[in-house]
């Protein structure tokens, strides 16, 4: 399909036009927890214009995952190809797509715009039988790590998955994973949730060789849904913005700490961040304060947040 005749921009159009575009591929989560909902809120939130292409849709609310529908691989790549026609993106991620299909067809995308970053993140999937949750990981290895440029997953859950195998006492560092990771072709991994003492976790980006960058956080004590897409998304968001990859990570955890402590509890499960938290008034507006300053540019990057280190809980 030709590419459409675009008209030049005007100068007076130069504020809309600099509006970082992220393309993510995810399922619809109706709870609005995690899913094309966590993706849309947090790029909006940090200044971008999403791109959502559905690749399925999830049953479920706050408690649990009931099940999920896959839409076909040619949907997903409608919706894609008439988005990339139209518009210049800065980055992908992908999220959950629901089959080895679905992941074919987005492997395709990237190997047609291999000049445009992609954030592979792996999700927690023991709700799923353990038939399909293999045949993705297997088409994830072979079709999704080669073209990534950064995976992102829990440590648990990339340690379960990418080293099998592990026998020694003592767990996989994060260097560790990011080696069999490289070995997949993946030359950066973030692995999130490593269990320190005293109750704290860290959160490390890493190749095999160095450590990049690393943050802990106090664990809060509430268990939340939606947590690592916000995460995943908001890393890709603030990469399309032009940070580098230490300084996207430390921008993307105080988001997400600040999205964590002002959570809240629509249902009968788990806690849901509130990724719009900067526009919510203050507690004590009641008292007659004024409301949470709002974002002056037209570009929101949450380097405009405000976070005392270990201040919450994760």
């Amino acid at each position: 399909m030709p590419s459409p005749t675009v008209s030049p921009i005007d100068a007076n159009d130069q504020d809309l036009a600099s509006i970082v575009c992220v393309m993510v591929f995810n399922a619809n989560d109706p709870s609005g927890a995690g899913g094309l909902a966590a993706d849309i809120s947090t790029i909006a939130s940090i200044g971008g214009h999403p791109l959502p292409i559905v690749t399925g849709a999830y049953a479920r609310d706050t408690v649990e995952i009931f099940d999920h529908f896959s839409l076909d691989e040619d949907a997903v790549l409608a919706q894609a190809r008439a988005a990339l026609e139209d518009m210049t993106i800065q980055v992908i991620k992908v999220g959950f797509v629901g089959s080895p299909e679905n992941l074919g067809a987005v492997a395709g995308i990237a190997a047609d715009y291999p000049e445009i970053p992609l954030i592979a993140y792996m999700p927690n999937l023991s709700w799923w039988d353990e038939m399909h949750i293999d045949q993705y990981h297997d088409a994830f290895k072979e079709l999704m790590l080669p073209q990534a440029t950064v995976l992102i997953g829990n440590h648990s859950t990339l340690w379960r998955w990418l080293l099998p195998d592990w026998s020694a006492e003592s767990r996989p560092s994060p260097r560790d994973i990011a080696r069999a990771a490289q070995e997949l072709g993946v030359p950066y991994t973030l692995v999130t949730g490593i269990p320190l003492p005293d109750d704290f976790i860290d959160n490390v980006l890493a190749t095999p060789e160095a450590v990049l960058a690393s943050e802990n956080f106090e664990r809060f004590e509430a268990v939340f849904s939606g947590a690592g897409d916000t995460l995943s998304t908001a890393f890709a968001a603030l990469l399309a913005t032009g940070c580098e990859l230490p300084e996207a990570l430390h921008e993307a955890l105080s988001y997400l700490d600040r999205c964590l402590e002002g959570s809240f509890h629509p249902g009968m499960g788990h806690f849901v961040p509130d990724r719009l938290f900067w526009a919510q008034p203050e507690d004590e507006l009641s008292s007659g304060t004024e409301p949470v300053d709002t974002p002056d540019s037209p570009l929101f990057t949450a380097s405009l947040l405000e976070r005392t280190p270990n201040d919450t809980q994760h």
